[in-house]
């Protein structure tokens, strides 16, 4: 029997599904934003109360990350507390409360951040110049703006152009026209770091790998640690926040005779600058926030699978080079059995996919 596509009631059904999401859509990210700002709000009234403010500052977001992760799980590290409490003293009139009938002290500021996504609001926070985030944050609830197109405008100074600019028109037509592809996905909430660490849901790896690059990872993992020289699995798919973005780092080990984290990543295209600057970034984030003072700097293998080449690189911070030396060698695997286990698995991968 054939169904009609084109039955005026399965558009209906549609639209219904499409509005429902819609509206979670909206209940989730409100959630969020009032559970944020009052967290916020609530630190900035502690650390008030605290004879030495500096000090017990630090003190009491230490201890918050560790009860609310204790509890909670993922989603609140130091780095995101001490953004929760900026985004209550960015915006500390907005009154956003939990209770429909509290009044808010600028009812338009609280109805547009109704409209944004936490991603959204931590954009915003790196904004210096008031005037300038006011524009935006009016400008992103208005106009359904993504999180792609809220980044873009800022980093290219859109405002300050825009303002300067006598004939503005043509500077908006640019804008609109460079951002056309960067519509709002209604869906992209249920694929946030951010909403997925705030219910409680590990996220899905298979949001951020291919199929190729899944199967590489799940047999380079079982590879590191048959190799049986003092590795410990710490994490899969481990989210690591910048000020701007959140970043996944493919595989996380502890290596006991080095004593030191060792972070892999898979490239699944030749591998560029951008790639080894990340690594960089990633390890030098491990060192400043999860490395402990007894371990060995952080160590980083960058992946890359090509169809006509495939590399293996050590990622190491300038200074560690002579302190692993003699060290990695032995218990690190060389880039040749990294390479020859890329091939293995490459060839596997066709081979079950020409048979199925």
């Amino acid at each position: 029997m054939q169904t009609d596509n084109n039955h005026p009631y399965i558009a209906d059904i549609k639209a219904i599904l499409t509005a429902a999401k819609q509206q979670v859509y909206s209940a989730v990210n409100t959630a969020m934003v009032q559970a944020y700002w009052l967290i916020g709000k609530r630190i900035v009234e502690e650390e008030q109360n605290g004879n030495e403010r500096a000090e017990y500052g630090s003190f009491l977001i230490k201890n918050l990350s560790t009860e609310l992760t204790q509890t909670f799980g993922k989603g609140f590290s130091e780095r995101a507390l001490r953004e929760i409490r900026q985004f209550y003293l960015t915006f500390p009139h907005a009154n956003i409360r939990h209770s429909p009938s509290a009044e808010s002290e600028n009812p338009t500021e609280k109805y547009l951040f109704t409209k944004l996504s936490w991603t959204h609001i931590r954009q915003l926070l790196r904004v210096g110049n008031s005037e300038a985030r006011a524009y935006y944050l009016k400008e992103t609830a208005e106009n359904n703006w993504s999180v792609r197109t809220l980044d873009r405008n800022i980093a290219t100074q859109y405002y300050e152009r825009l303002f300067l600019s006598h004939a503005k028109q043509p500077v908006i037509d640019e804008m609109q026209e460079k951002t056309n592809e960067f519509t709002l996905d209604k869906n992209e909430f249920l694929k946030s770091p951010a909403v997925l660490e705030f219910l409680n849901i590990s996220p899905n790896k298979g949001y951020t790998e291919a199929e190729l690059e899944k199967a590489i990872i799940d047999n380079i993992q079982d590879f590191l640690l048959e190799l049986g020289k003092g590795y410990a699995f710490v994490a899969r798919q481990q989210i690591i926040k910048t000020t701007t973005r959140d970043y996944f780092i493919d595989l996380v080990f502890y290596n006991f005779i080095l004593k030191c984290f060792v972070l892999l990543d898979l490239k699944t295209e030749r591998i560029s600058h951008q790639d080894v600057g990340q690594m960089d970034m990633y390890v030098r984030m491990y060192d400043e926030e999860i490395k402990a003072d007894n371990d060995n700097p952080t160590l980083g293998i960058i992946l890359c699978s090509e169809t006509d080449q495939d590399i293996a690189r050590y990622s190491i911070l300038k200074g560690n080079e002579q302190l692993f030396a003699s060290k990695y060698k032995l218990y690190l695997p060389s880039p040749e059995e990294l390479k020859a286990e890329i091939e293995k698995e490459k060839l596997n991968f066709k081979l079950q996919h020409a048979i199925g």
